[in-house]
């Protein structure tokens, strides 16, 4: 008697489950079918957050840049888009990919235009530090489009924070191709484009995961679109490995050139060393540090610090010295 109940039980249960599913997922395809269109409200919001991206990317301001990151709307057709795929429905796809899309487009003609204005010949670290994507930016966006997805699958959990979260890995990669076409500088537009693609990839896969895993879309009904989606993604690990392996080994060579300038050259040993900093994308790499000294440094002494980096390192680098004197003053000091 006891295992009748149960088992009439457990088919209840799972009735209201299938039914409160078939709900849901109405109520979720008419959702982010609304959030896939091209509409006003969704271009206004990518210029505005387009404009402050690429202006706190310039400034190399990470405030700046986390403020576009509340308000870019570029996460809205990724849904759509991941859901339209496993359901098989064509137009709510070529919706969120044609919103997608524009909205890309718009953001790099956007940043190009600012670059070319604004000019700058040296781009700081917030832009260069998106040109070498690697394995740790795909786990990041995969973070981000589980939590995206889950937001909207689960109504208790806030759909703002999964929204912020996926903003953070898609407008500034965008902006930086435009400030890289900007200052032609094929480099770092090819990089900024494999972390777009890297992000986009990985925040859908993870998405239409997530839709699969809570009961919205049956697993034989999405094992071909989750099949497409994990080998196009699968595609950007060789690249994101070897760039991984290259950031390892760009971290231990940078500890290296701190060493050999700090013990190996007597000018160095008369600085005080602030930070340092090296532009890999560069071709040679230039190391950029950041010093503190009571006498004035000559180009003769950085030729002499850059020819024993060099000699040290058995390759080629540029030494670019940030240069802050040291004033003392006392109550005698007499005014200028």
């Amino acid at each position: 008697m006891k295992e009748l109940l149960a088992h009439w039980l457990h088919q209840v249960q799972t009735f209201r489950y299938h039914r409160r599913t078939t709900e849901s997922l109405n109520q979720l395809i008419q959702m982010l079918y609304a959030e896939s269109h091209l509409n006003v409200p969704y271009v206004v919001l990518i210029v505005t957050s387009c404009a402050i991206a690429t202006f706190g990317l310039l400034s190399n301001s990470a405030a700046v840049i986390i403020g576009a990151m509340v308000i870019a709307p570029l996460m809205l057709p990724i849904r759509g888009l991941a859901l339209a795929a496993l359901i098989g429905e064509f137009k709510m796809f070529w919706q969120a990919a044609l919103a997608l899309i524009v909205g890309t487009l718009m953001a790099i003609g956007m940043s190009w235009t600012i670059g070319v204005m604004v000019g700058l010949e040296v781009y700081g670290s917030e832009i260069m530090a998106r040109s070498q994507p690697n394995l740790l930016d795909l786990g990041i966006a995969v973070a981000a489009g589980a939590v995206s997805a889950y937001a909207v699958a689960e109504p208790r959990v806030s759909n703002t924070l999964a929204g912020t979260a996926i903003a953070v890995a898609l407008m500034p990669p965008v902006c930086t191709i435009g400030l890289g076409m900007a200052q032609l500088n094929a480099r770092l537009s090819i990089g900024a484009t494999l972390l777009y693609l890297t992000n986009l990839l990985g925040i859908t896969l993870a998405c239409m995961a997530v839709f699969v895993i809570v009961g919205y879309i049956p697993l034989h009904q999405g094992r071909r679109p989750l099949t497409i989606a994990t080998v196009l993604t699968g595609l950007l690990v060789i690249p994101l490995a070897i760039s991984f392996t290259r950031l390892i080994e760009q971290a231990r060579l940078q500890n290296q050139v701190r060493e050999a300038l700090t013990r190996g050259t007597l000018t160095f040993q008369r600085l005080d060393l602030l930070g340092m900093e090296t532009d890999w994308v560069s071709n040679p790499p230039v190391v950029r540090v950041n010093v503190r000294a009571r006498e004035p440094v000559t180009p003769k002494q950085v030729a002499l610090m850059e020819e024993f980096i060099q000699q040290r390192m058995q390759r080629p680098f540029r030494l670019v010295l940030q240069v802050s004197n040291v004033e003392e003053v006392t109550s005698e000091t007499p005014l200028p």
